[in-house]
């Protein structure tokens, strides 16, 4: 049986896997989740973050997606959705999708190659209809044109070969929109071809989607719909869910401390632990003083105790990395001895802080003078929690950062137009690929560039890795990229995240995942036996 995608892999659980059983699944019923908080809109190409993937990817197809039932995500486990199949050109330069017949949008208009196109030339900036945001533009920098012969086929025509852009398209980040809808439409109320369709959605309290009775996978849904409650205390959260009230928890969102709770007052739910392929990270402005200056920026970096991080949030149970995700939940993870070179990675703490205050001497600022910040995040708990420890870690290189707590309605865009001068951030990748995390949050001019680094020359290399076809060699230039990033203070990576999910026994057809929690949650083949 086939699983919804959320989740991670098997072989990363902290908890023993969970499998289902095999019993016939029954039709009916809601699924009651609380959602961490109020989507900024529905539309998931126009906004950066979790929060709307999760309860709105079930509205929608994607050309190609991860397989489900395989723990780890890889090129290998791509599988069609809206395209019934594909096929490269012998030049890599041509990658062209037949597509399935016979699929309609929730409103009763088919779906076409022309679908394809609008989506894709509104995501690349070619069409007369513009997104309002557009976090993954970068995506798509190497496709030249998509292009359709008839209705059912569409074709990506790509400036020099980019393997990976299969991976991109697998993303939960990537449905397909409908053309005859406007993007401003799409935002309140959203169209696709999923499994559920779109009820309502009322800001700071419930999102609501039902059974799509036409959906082109014959016989699911399963579930009659799901509701999210919007509830942003964790703790009120979790309590609904001990009690009852809720089904499942918000997905990758429970803390290792809550999960204690939640298995001690709640011992029959079915809990896991994993990574998230979410790293936590310090965003800095670069281009404005004082952060333009390299050496606060080294010395905000020699300054993290990172295992102090993992040690008090996760209780051990997370994972020091650089960019790209750790192994063995990463496929693209540098060494642990090339890691532990670069410098703050070191083990010898006080030795890095004094390193540190040299600098911040050096940059005019000491004990008597000290500098004066507001360090902006994103008001949940898993994005103020590290910023308070940031902050108590900054004083020891006379840093004195005062918490600047920021809605999720306005996080995206206050950090896209730089207005802002230190920020603690979480960046979720969307797949475990190298171009989505490269040339979304570090290429020149992306908008996800929250920090407005721009080096030519390593990206120049982002490219040189793009194209490489042999694994072995990519990953050699992938490590060093990811030590350079690091090494230029780019974005220092703190930690990357393992949490926890929930939901009580009588929820069946969840298994888990590996490298992203980003790349889906359809909840298709998910039923309740109660």
């Amino acid at each position: 049986m086939r699983s919804v995608r959320t989740l991670i892999a098997a072989a990363l659980l902290l908890l023993p896997a969970y499998h289902v059983a095999s019993a016939e699944p029954k039709q009916g019923g809601i699924l009651k989740v609380y959602h961490r908080d109020s989507p900024a809109s529905a539309s998931i190409h126009e906004e950066a973050t979790f929060s709307v993937n999760i309860p709105f990817m079930p509205v929608f197809n994607n050309l190609v997606m991860y397989k489900q039932d395989v723990a780890q995500n890889s090129m290998d486990s791509i599988v069609p959705d809206l395209a019934e199949s594909w096929t490269w050109s012998d030049d890599r330069k041509k990658l062209s999708f037949k597509l399935r017949q016979g699929v309609k949008w929730h409103d009763g208009k088919p779906f076409t190659s022309a679908d394809v196109k609008c989506t894709f030339d509104m995501l690349m900036g070619k069409s007369q209809q513009k997104f309002r945001k557009n976090p993954r533009k970068s995506w798509y920098n190497e496709v030249a044109d998509v292009t359709t012969s008839g209705d059912f086929e569409a074709s990506f025509t790509l400036k020099r070969p980019q393997p990976a852009l299969l991976a991109l398209l697998a993303s939960g980040y990537t449905p397909v929109y409908p053309c005859h809808v406007s993007p401003a439409d799409m935002r309140t109320k959203p169209i696709g071809t999923g499994p559920f369709k779109f009820v309502e959605f009322k800001a700071n309290e419930s999102i609501k989607i039902t059974r799509s009775p036409d959906y082109w996978k014959k016989g699911l849904p399963h579930l009659d719909g799901i509701e999210y409650t919007i509830i942003t205390n964790r703790s009120t959260a979790i309590l609904g869910f001990i009690s009852g009230q809720f089904d499942m928890t918000f997905p990758t969102e429970v803390s290792i401390p809550l999960l204690k709770d939640v298995k001690k007052q709640s011992p029959n739910a079915v809990c896991v632990v994993a990574p998230v392929n979410v790293s936590t990270n310090i965003i800095v402005n670069s281009s404005s003083p004082p952060f333009d200056n390299l050496d606060i920026r080294r010395a905000m970096a020699l300054a993290i105790d990172r295992k102090a991080f993992v040690s008090i949030l996760f209780e051990g149970q997370a994972d020091i990395g650089g960019t790209m995700l750790p192994a063995p939940g990463g496929l693209w993870a540098m060494p642990k001895e090339m890691l532990e070179t670069i410098p703050g990675y070191g083990p010898d703490i006080n030795a890095n802080r004094e390193e540190a205050r040299k600098l911040m001497q050096k940059a005019g600022f000491g004990p008597d003078k000290r500098l004066a910040v507001k360090i902006a995040t994103r008001n949940i708990p898993i994005y103020r929690d590290p910023a308070i420890i940031l902050i108590d870690q900054l004083k020891s290189i006379y840093i004195d950062g005062e918490l600047d707590v920021v809605e999720t309605a306005n996080w995206f865009s206050k950090v896209a137009r730089k207005d802002y001068a230190l920020g603690l951030n979480l960046t979720g990748n969307a797949v475990d690929d190298p171009d989505q995390s490269f040339y979304e949050n570090y290429s020149c001019g992306s908008e996800r560039n929250y920090t407005n680094y721009c080096n030519k020359e390593i990206e120049k290399l982002f490219g040189e890795q793009s194209q490489e076809t042999d694994v072995a060699k990519r990953k050699k230039i992938v490590w060093e990229i990811d030590k350079k990033l690091q090494e230029d203070v780019a974005r220092p990576i703190i930690y990357h995240s393992r949490q926890g999910s929930c939901w009580q026994p009588y929820v069946k057809g969840i298994t888990i995942m590996v490298n992203s929690s980003y790349n889906g949650y359809r909840y298709e083949d998910v039923w309740m036996d109660k």
